[in-house]
């Protein structure tokens, strides 16, 4: 099973090959793929690269991270896949918010804003109407 890097911190006027030959010299087996921009067409300053053995990913990444590459330090580290069953959208492919098995992110407590009335207290926006409400309905109880 191949192992997919994430190569990160890339100079938007890199060439791919300058990159993929300088992938060459770690190791055989890398497959390089930048990432563009839709609308640009320009390079968005990542991209991915899958490599065939697990040895030589090693490698790639002890050599390369932090390396310069056409004046940037280089970042490159394991990619987390995601979860083609929902349709993506999320980088751990989790779309309900919450943590996937194996995450470093920090679990965030979120409170669910509900818009059900409190008893306690009319809603503030209304008070004025609710008074005048109020007023109408007695000036209608002693009129009777």
């Amino acid at each position: 099973m191949s192992v997919r890097l994430y190569i990160g911190n890339l100079p938007q006027n890199f060439e791919s090959k300058e990159l993929e030959a300088l992938l060459a010299t770690i190791g055989e087996g890398i497959r390089f793929k930048a990432v563009f921009d839709r609308e640009t067409k320009a390079c968005r300053g990542f991209g991915f690269a899958n490599v065939e053995k697990e040895k030589v990913a090693e490698a790639l990444i002890e050599q390369l991270n932090g390396s310069d590459f056409k004046g940037n330090n280089l970042r490159v580290e394991r990619s987390e896949r995601r979860d083609s069953s929902n349709g993506g959208g999320r980088r751990n492919g989790n779309s309900s918010g919450g943590n996937a098995q194996g995450s470093k992110r920090k679990e965030v407590k979120k409170f669910v804003h509900s818009d059900a009335p409190i008893d306690e207290a009319p809603d503030p926006r209304w008070a004025g109407e609710l008074s005048k409400l109020k007023e109408l309905l007695a000036n209608q109880k002693t009129a009777v």
